[in-house]
């Protein structure tokens, strides 16, 4: 007992001790505010706001299965009327409704591409403004792919039309590509990929959308932060399926397939079966938000991970789902089915769970996992197909350092945080032909905005316009910074 007493003492001098250090730290931690000014600019903010207005009243919406060059290429002619010295000046790539432009360079360094998509998700409901009617009120651009993305679409455009008409010619080729198969997971950015590896053309960077400048990133940490993508999880789909006899239910059995599948569905539920962990991204997005956090025991643990991540693991569901999901392979139950009839047990049931793939846990091995223990619980596992992570950008190389310089060149108020993008992108297509692959759109996206992403009353605020020009515009000239 007395040395079982003396190993507990000296473990809990040694956590004091830890402690400690970690208080030290934090208290040393200038605290930081992270805050966002829209552009007073009222000549620009019309100028911008009219003209995506008139790309979101081309109706573009993409639909799965079917391919409409032709509706795509009528917002190319409304894109070259609203752009003409693009038009004007870049080679005109396109393929299928898919537009590619290319603006030669000085110099035959590896290229830039700036990249969007112009099709969009359907726009039913009831709608305060008719979702393309593109209506310019109360300090916003209403309408269908205002945010999802034809307002980045528009600030590239915009930012190449200003500084070719300056005379500027850039450092690199430069690439402004928009896809139309986007929201339906076709193939329109791999016919742009194929044009370019046909044509060996290797990028040095490329920016899609994933992050923008977002607010309250977590719980307990306000203001505006760049949420820089450094890679998007992959997504994938499996059908769990559960079989007896069947039979009639004024006599039901124990364990038949709906009741099996519950406890599958409960169990996951419950506690994952995924391994929960910290990539060099999400630590880093810690680090650069632990300044900004509102409370000491905030800061406290974000600023010392080496000593709280592991509890941090476990409370971080409390602290954001969103954030969450940025350690580990998530699953979510979507479709289900079972019996036709009221009183009749069905011989199949099935469940269908949508995953989204973290790095370092694959496709291969998280459908492994998930199969696994839908296995202990009498089910059939049937993966129905999808994609893996895409490769993750490193924080420390030369890429991500400017692209990061650059963002706080434009907007000097706004915290800067690299992000894990859990949606998907066009971007996942290009990692053959790019290393180094960016997620971030620089435009203020609020609450109204995230709410309006494939939802009623898309909009986007007016003096968000500028910024996003302004930081395209410096993205651009930033290939100048880079060693030859």
């Amino acid at each position: 007992m007395y040395y079982v007493g003396m190993a507990l003492l000296v473990l809990v001098g040694v956590l004091l001790l830890l402690l400690a250090v970690a208080v030290v730290r934090t208290l040393t931690l200038p605290h930081k505010t992270a805050g966002y000014q829209m552009s007073q600019d009222e000549a620009r903010k019309a100028l911008y706001a009219e003209k995506l207005s008139k790309m979101v009243q081309v109706e573009t919406v993409s639909v799965k299965g079917k391919s409409e060059p032709e509706k795509f290429r009528k917002m190319h002619a409304q894109m070259e009327a609203l752009f003409p010295t693009v038009f004007s000046t870049c080679e005109k790539i396109e393929i299928d409704g898919n537009l590619m432009m290319k603006w030669k360079g000085r110099t035959d360094k590896e290229p830039l591409l700036l990249m969007s998509h112009i099709d969009v998700v359907e726009a039913t409901g009831e709608w305060k403004h008719p979702p393309f009617s593109g209506d310019i009120a109360e300090g916003k651009v209403w309408g269908r792919g205002t945010a999802d993305t034809k307002g980045s679409v528009m600030c590239f455009y915009q930012a190449a039309e200003e500084l070719i008409q300056a005379g500027y010619v850039p450092e690199c080729d430069v690439y402004l590509s928009s896809s139309c198969t986007e929201e339906v997971g076709g193939d329109g950015a791999p016919k742009l990929v194929n044009w370019l590896k046909e044509h060996g053309v290797h990028l040095y960077m490329l920016c899609d959308e994933g992050g923008a400048i977002i607010q309250d990133p977590i719980g307990g940490v306000k203001g505006n932060f760049a949420a820089i993508g450094l890679f998007e999880k992959g997504h994938g789909n499996v059908k769990f399926i559960a079989r007896s006899n069947g039979g009639h239910s004024s006599a039901p059995g124990k364990n038949t397939p709906i009741p099996r599948l519950a406890k599958f569905v409960a169990r996951v539920e419950k506690k994952t079966p995924f391994e929960v962990k910290f990539s060099p991204a999400v630590e880093g997005m810690f680090a650069q938000l632990a300044p900004y956090a509102q409370s000491f025991g905030l800061r406290l643990v974000m600023h010392n991970l080496w000593l709280f991540k592991p509890i941090l693991k476990k409370v971080m569901p409390a602290i954001s789902a969103q954030a969450a999901a940025m350690l580990q392979t998530t699953i979510a139950f979507t479709m289900q089915s079972g019996s036709a009839g009221f009183n009749v047990l069905p011989q199949e049931a099935s469940v269908v769970g949508n995953l989204r793939y973290i790095p370092h846990q694959g496709m291969e091995e998280s459908v492994a996992v998930i199969s696994a223990l839908a296995k202990e619980y009498g089910l059939e596992a049937e993966d129905l197909g999808g994609n893996g992570p895409s490769k993750e950008l490193d924080l420390e190389g030369d890429a991500y350092k400017l692209f990061a310089k650059t963002v706080a060149s434009v907007f000097p108020e706004v915290g800067i945080m690299p992000y894990v993008v859990i949606g998907g992108t066009d971007a996942r297509f290009y990692g053959d032909v790019c290393d180094n692959c960016i997620r971030f759109a620089p435009l203020c996206f609020g609450p109204e905005q995230m709410a309006g992403m494939h939802g009623l009353n898309e909009c986007i605020e007016i003096g968000a316009l500028p910024g996003g020009v302004d930081c395209y515009k410096a993205i651009i000239k930033a290939q100048e910074e880079r060693s030859a």
